[in-house]
């Protein structure tokens, strides 16, 4: 019975440690949750923070087991080389990705709900980690990409003031080039574009390659926009009498006299209101991580102006002033409170959406 009670208190600073590190790392990460509601840039120092102490406090826990101090000198040494190993080992992937996390932050180049286009993948950010982004593609699916990734390839983000999409076909030298431009021009127009222009883009040896050219400020819609391009591409070539037929198609497939253009249709297309829009299915969790952006950036702005009041508040001796300061950060107070809650509310719908 003795020595079963002396091996248990041999473990006392064991225990004790543990308890201390539980202790530590629930308070810090209690305070950290408090601190990071609204903050756009707080998750990546919130995960450094809680995974320093969860390291050092397991090193701690490991040197606190009772054993001989030539035992606990060999263990410390063990460590450390374990430490450097794995440093060495994963400098180039997961501190690489850590630090190519934090530079992203620090240039801010994109945020949640802005497109991005790099090598074949093209979608909107849904969320940015330390150590990876995470993107929603065309078919809906999430795409994780290493930040590490990023940082070492050029991307394009699609600004949000608009962005050119274009069209491209390619025609045979018997169409007037005139004739080609006015249709293309018309096309774009007719697909809700700004300022068109086209472009030729290639001479080939059977026919020339046109690109066409026009401004969209709805981003958000740009994939319907692109499609409502190539269909107006369509129409309005064949209203002016071109085949979209090349001269390979021809020689091909000879047919004597054979005109290429169907019948004309009588119903003219809708264009597609934004809320009935596709991307609103295909890229859902990027438009909930964006308003959840534009949420935390509000609370920001609530937090700046409590602090501005606040300040306001000790300069003056007015008492009616005072008064009239009083309410109005009591009810920037009460529509911050307000807006946390609706920020952690969005943010478990997102985790949901996982």
């Amino acid at each position: 019975m003795d020595s079963i009670i002396n091996v248990i208190l041999s473990f006392r600073g064991t225990f004790f440690t543990l308890l201390a590190l539980l202790a530590i790392y629930y308070g810090v990460k209690y305070l950290l949750d408090r601190q990071s509601a609204g903050k756009t840039d707080w998750g990546i120092i919130r995960t450094i923070v809680l995974f320093s102490i969860m390291l050092v406090g397991i090193i701690a826990l490991i040197l606190s087991l009772p054993m001989s101090d030539s035992l606990r000198g060999q263990v410390s040494s063990l460590i450390g080389i374990v430490i450097s190993a794995v440093l060495a080992l994963s400098s180039a992937t997961f501190i690489g990705n850590g630090l190519a996390g934090i530079m992203l932050r620090t240039i801010n180049s994109f945020k949640p709900g802005d497109f991005i286009e790099i090598d074949d993948h093209f979608g909107r950010i849904t969320e940015r980690g330390l150590f990876h982004t995470e993107i929603q593609t065309q078919t809906r699916d999430l795409t994780t990409l290493p930040n590490l990734y990023l940082t070492t390839n050029p991307f394009r983000i699609k600004r949000t003031t608009g962005s050119l999409i274009s069209g491209v076909c390619s025609l045979g030298y018997d169409v007037n080039r005139l004739l080609i431009e006015e249709a293309l021009i018309k096309a774009a127009e007719q697909a809700g574009l700004e300022n068109a222009f086209v472009r030729v883009v290639e001479l080939g040896d059977f026919s020339v390659v046109y690109k066409v050219f026009g401004l969209t400020k709805e981003i958000k819609t740009i994939l319907s926009a692109q499609s409502r391009l190539n269909g107006a591409m369509l129409d309005c070539l064949h209203e002016a009498g071109i085949e979209i037929v090349s001269p390979n198609f021809m020689n091909q497939r000879p047919v004597g006299e054979a005109i290429f253009i169907p019948a004309q249709m009588s119903a003219v297309e809708e264009p597609i209101k934004e809320e009935d829009a596709p991307e609103n299915v295909i890229f859902d969790k990027a438009e909930e991580a964006e308003t959840l952006e534009q949420e935390k950036k509000e609370l920001e702005a609530k937090e700046e102006k409590i602090k501005v009041l606040t300040e306001e508040k000790g300069k003056v001796e007015d008492e009616t002033e005072i008064a009239s300061l009083d309410k109005q950060i009591a009810t920037l107070q009460k529509e911050k409170e307000q807006l946390v809650e609706k920020i952690e509310a969005h943010q478990k719908e997102i985790e949901a959406t996982k």
